[in-house]
């Protein structure tokens, strides 16, 4: 078996993050039906149905509104990369799904042609003409 208990962590990690995502979601589901037979008790079914609804819609605006607002303070913009490999190395960093399929890619490609890896090891090991920016 491949990575040996890595795997089998990985696999724990994943049914416990569905079932996390099933309890969650039976748990909004229950508290919809909740708050529509309350709301019946005061307003015609068609009002409770719209109330509910449009409170579920208010609070779905505010969640989304808070995570998108959270997210652009935390993403620092840095100064772009100047050499290929600090380019390389800010894509696994940033992004490391896209970085691993890009170097598999990369190795791919080299199998089928080792010309281009002496091209890219010269380019990864050449330095920077000219002064940063900073």
């Amino acid at each position: 078996m491949f990575g040996g208990g890595l795997a089998r962590n990985l696999v724990k990690k994943a049914v416990a993050a569905s079932v996390v995502a099933g309890a969650g979601f039976v748990a909004v589901l229950a508290l919809g039906a909740t708050i529509f037979f309350a709301l019946r008790l005061v307003v015609v079914p068609l009002a409770a149905a719209a109330i509910t609804f449009l409170l579920f819609a208010i609070v779905a605006a505010v969640v989304a509104m808070v995570f998108l607002a959270r997210s652009e303070e935390e993403e620092d913009y840095e100064d772009e990369p100047s050499g290929l490999g600090a380019r390389a190395y800010s894509l696994f960093r940033q992004r490391p799904i896209l970085g691993t399929v890009a170097a598999l890619a990369g190795g791919w490609i080299f199998l089928r042609n080792p010309a281009l890896a002496t091209m890219v090891a010269a380019a990864f090991t050449e330095k920077p003409h000219g002064r940063s920016r900073r």
